[in-house]
């Protein structure tokens, strides 16, 4: 019985390995001829650091990184608030009102980031007549789409906490505000975390919403990719071969960091 044990959990271990190696084989490629002189994946001619010297000394490119993370990091403050607010509101509201803006968050979450995109261009650009130069299509068409997956990420929290808090809070003299912020919001604190952590990856990772909103002079990292693919000079599809390297690390990194606290937990 031990053996047929052994056996199946060895084989689940190399299923597993399998798995991620091929999940991960295309981006550590990438990774390895980003230290290349390489100018096209296939042939290797040297081992260099100009990709990520050209990365940083780069104004364009510069420029287009620092656009992107701003946008990422203001869309995901923004869709965090609204997405904590909607998840809070349903979760105090009655019971027909809960199920209606559960049903409405999934819209968006199941629909197309092309149909997202082309609707809020429509509806901002071409219906309200907003300039897409001032960045507002951008951001709002961000926040369209972060906002319903922060929702998802906070409801669980609620779900987990003892609803009669909010009345406990107000019944011992907390005004409604100070029940919220001070009772409620720490519960759920995780799950707004994670949420706008999610913001930030969906942000940065977006291309459609992206190009129906943004001005013509802008650029975000997919869309500068894109475009790069379509014939760019060699320095700098190479030194997108370094962001690219540098992005994964970074997510690496920040997922090691958020799930730390939950394994000191469970170890103690």
């Amino acid at each position: 019985m031990r053996k047929d044990l052994t056996g199946k959990n060895l084989l689940g271990k190399i299923c597993i390995g399998v798995m991620l190696f091929l999940l991960y084989l295309p981006i550590l490629v990438l990774a390895f001829y980003s230290f290349t002189t390489s100018a096209n994946i296939g042939s290797v001619h040297g081992f260099t650091m100009d990709n990520y010297i050209n990365l940083f000394s780069n104004e364009e490119l510069r420029g287009m990184i620092l656009g992107t993370v701003l946008l990422a990091f203001g869309a995901a403050f923004l869709a965090t608030a609204l997405g904590t607010l909607g998840a809070v509101g349903a979760f105090y509201a009655k019971k027909a009102a809960k199920g209606f803006v559960g049903v409405m968050n999934q819209v968006p979450v199941i629909n197309a980031d092309v149909v997202t995109g082309f609707s809020v261009c429509i509806m901002l650009v071409v219906v309200l007549g907003v300039d897409k130069s001032t960045f507002v299509p951008l951001v709002i068409g961000h926040v369209v789409l972060c906002a319903p997956f922060v929702y998802l990420s906070v409801v669980p929290k609620l779900k987990q906490m003892d609803a009669s808090l909010y009345e406990a809070a107000m019944d011992l003299g907390a005004t409604p505000r100070q029940a919220l912020t001070k009772v409620v919001l720490p519960q759920i604190q995780p799950g707004i975390v994670s949420g706008f952590a999610l913001a930030v990856t969906l942000s940065l990772d977006d291309y459609f919403i992206a190009s129906y909103t943004k001005p013509a002079t802008f650029d975000t990292i997919s869309t500068y990719v894109v475009n790069a693919t379509k014939g760019s000079q060699t320095e700098i599809k190479t030194a997108l071969w370094a962001l690219s390297t540098l992005i994964f690390l970074i997510v690496i990194l920040v997922v090691a960091v958020m799930n730390l606290p939950g394994r000191k937990a469970s170890g103690a």
